[in-house]
Parts: C-alpha cells; sequence; structure tokens
C-alpha cells in the first residue's frame, strides 16, 4: 500500500454532488486523503457551485470548466482535462458518480493511465442504447475496479454482463443519505413565497435528449406540461440543456406556468417536498420523490431505476398520457411507497461505501486481477 494514499471523486453535474457527499464525508471520518475534480460539465453556478455549499463539499482541486457542446466535443475535453489532473496528482483510486459524460471520461482516461476506479451506481440499466447515459453506464462498470450497486436489480445487471461478482458491493443509495441529512431543512414556504406560488402546485423538470431535442419531440413534451398546467400550477426551474428549444416549443411564462432559473439542492428538494405532483425525466428525482412520497411521472418508456416504480411513487407516462395521469394522481393525493422501502435506502450508504474503499486501499499492494476481493466490514 502507497503511503498516504489519494482519492480523488470525478464531479460534473448536479447528481454526481449529491451522490459524492456522503462517500467523502465517510472517507473523511475514516481519514482517508482525498480531492474533488470538479469538471464543470455543468457550468451554471445554479446547477454546480451552490451545491458544494448546500451539500457541505469542500473546495475542488481542479475545476475543469469545460462546459456544454456536443457528446464528441466534450468528451474530449473531458479526456484531455482529466488526464493532467490525474497525471498531476497521481492517485491511488478514482471514484466517479452515476452516468454522465465526465464519469465516461475519468473511467476511460484512468483505464489508459491503469489507475484503478471505482463506480457508484453501478448496474442501473435502461436497456435503451439510444440513451447516451446508457452507454455511459455500460462502458464505466466495464472498466471499474470497484463497483457500489445501490439496488437489488443492480446486481443481477452486472452478473449478466460477466462483471465478477467479488468486484460489486451492494451498499444501498448515497443519494438518500443527502436527503435524510437535509430533510430538516427542506421547508416549501419560502421557496413557494419568493416564487410567489400559492395553493397547490405541480414541479416540472424536463432535459432528456429524446425528449427535448427535437423539435417535434419539444412540441409534444410541452403541449402535455401545458395540459398539467390547465388543472394545477406548474412550476419549471429549467435545465440550461434544452432551454431554448424548449422555449421556441411554447415553454414560456403563462396562466399557470412558471419559469424559473435551476434551483439550489435545499431549495429544489423544499419546492419538491410541497409539492402535488411532480412531472420529470429526471433519474435522481424518481428517487428523492419515491422517499418525500410525492407523486411522480416520470415522461419516458423506461426507467434505468424501475425500484422506484417497484417500491416507490413513481409511474411511467408518454407525453400523449400525461394530463390523464397527472388528473388521476391529483384526485388521490399524497402518495406512499409501495411496500417497504428500497433495501439499505436508510441514510446509511455512504459510510458503507467509504469503509470498503479504506479496505480496498489497505489491500493496494494486490493485483489488477485481484482488485476489488478484499473482505469490507459487515453492514449495519
Amino acid at each position: 500500500m502507497r503511503d498516504n494514499p489519494l482519492v480523488l471523486h470525478v464531479l460534473g453535474a448536479r447528481p454526481n454532488f449529491v451522490k459524492a457527499a456522503p462517500v467523502v464525508k465517510g472517507l473523511a471520518d475514516l481519514g482517508v486523503k482525498q480531492g474533488i475534480v470538479h469538471t464543470g460539465q455543468h457550468y451554471d453556478a445554479l446547477m454546480s457551485d451552490v451545491f458544494f455549499a448546500d451539500l457541505g463539499l469542500p473546495e475542488p482541486i481542479a475545476n475543469l470548466g469545460v462546459g456544454s457542446g456536443s457528446h464528441a466535443r466534450q468528451t474530449a475535453a473531458l479526456l484531455t482535462g482529466l488526464e493532467e489532473v490525474v497525471l498531476e496528482h497521481s492517485p491511488s483510486l478514482v471514484v466517479v458518480y452515476g452516468d454522465v459524460n465526465s464519469t465516461l471520461a475519468a473511467i476511460l482516461v484512468c483505464a489508459k493511465l491503469h489507475v484503478p476506479t471505482a463506480h457508484v451506481e453501478a448496474g442501473l440499466r435502461s436497456f435503451d442504447r439510444g440513451m447516451p447515459e446508457e452507454v455511459n453506464r455500460v462502458v464505466t462498470d466495464a472498466l471499474s475496479d470497484l463497483l457500489f450497486a445501490t439496488s437489488p436489480e443492480a446486481l443481477s445487471h452486472l452478473a449478466d454482463e460477466g462483471v465478477d461478482p467479488a468486484r460489486v458491493h451492494l451498499v444501498g443509495n448515497p443519494m438518500i443519505d443527502s436527503l435524510f441529512a437535509a430533510l430538516p431543512k427542506l421547508d416549501p414556504a419560502p421557496v413557494r413565497e419568493r416564487l410567489g406560488v400559492s395553493g397547490r402546485y405541480a414541479v416540472a423538470t424536463l432535459h432528456r435528449p429524446a425528449n427535448v431535442d427535437a423539435p417535434e419531440a419539444a412540441r409534444e413534451l410541452v403541449e402535455a406540461v401545458l395540459g398539467v398546467a390547465e388543472q394545477v400550477p406548474v412550476i419549471v426551474p429549467l435545465h440550461p440543456r434544452g432551454r431554448q428549444r424548449l422555449a421556441e416549443a411554447g415553454l414560456v411564462d403563462r396562466r399557470n406556468l412558471k419559469i424559473v432559473d435551476p434551483l439550489g439542492y435545499v431549495d429544489f428538494l423544499s419546492l419538491v417536498r410541497g409539492a402535488a405532483l411532480v412531472v420529470t425525466d429526471s433519474g435522481g428525482v424518481q428517487e428523492e420523490t419515491t422517499m418525500l412520497g410525492v407523486p411522480c411521472l416520470t415522461v419516458r418508456p423506461n426507467t434505468e431505476r424501475p425500484i422506484t416504480v417497484t417500491h416507490g411513487t413513481n409511474r411511467l407516462v408518454t407525453p400523449a398520457g400525461l394530463a390523464a395521469a397527472a388528473e388521476k394522481a391529483l384526485a388521490d393525493g399524497a402518495a406512499t411507497p409501495s411496500g417497504e422501502l428500497p433495501p439499505l435506502w436508510d441514510g446509511a450508504a455512504g459510510p458503507r461505501i467509504a469503509r470498503v474503499i479504506s479496505a480496498w486501499l489497505a489491500g493496494d499492494n494486490l493485483s489488477p486481477a485481484a482488485r476489488g476481493r478484499v473482505d469490507h466490514p459487515p453492514f449495519p
């Protein structure tokens, strides 16, 4: 084992920060030296910088500022920037999160440089290779040394793909850790007052390429959201991605439809906590609404998080079926998760991941073939 090994966390987008915070804290509690690399994939301060304050994350040791662009241009910039950072800092382990382009780029860089990696949120699959995120998930899991799964079905997916089970650890969901930690601060009233919202309302978050990139798809989605707005006021914290396309399709301020800038972590979850309904195409929001007991309609034909449907408050809908589904959800009122909550979604995923990483670092002299085989302490 190298003296004073360094763990680097590569973060690029809102969900990465939320998932990383409990892991960073867990490793800090164990005295592990670490640093954060902010790729700048989400370059809007309200989509990234505010999350460092809201989640108590330390300042990054590097900010690549790659910004937006096509998948090829963005990934190329990430590859170049991350290679320089990894070569400069020589980490013992690089931890990546989720399924964004920053995740893919970090895994590719480390694979070429023979730097070990860990993937938090491994094994999620939508089985839709038309989603860029699905391609990122599959490649990331194939190249990772340690794979941290958030739900049982992820274990089956990884086994089907031939991943050595000794590299895989079911640890629960660190995004839920962050949610539990934030609960005492989640008060809808101040956010509603600031936004001028009274009474029942819905929240919508929309940015997936399949929904917003093609003009026809964007128009269909906007018409569906307007159908919801005929029933209840809808607040849309608008992601920078697809903003212009959605505006061109008619997603602009009007009666019962309020477009706002992206919100910080605490403000956004406070707004969601007080909502009668959430409409989304985001993965993380499906999980957050499951835990908050808020009805969620996901405008996608599939989800890599089916546990939010079987154990939670989530339902998949088409744009054409959104208005009717919203009417039913609003009539039914507050949702409750279906059966027991997902296993290990108990607010302790971060410490579990930290213990596995710490044990793995202690066996850093293992050969690459044996990496991931270190026994970790039993889960509580």
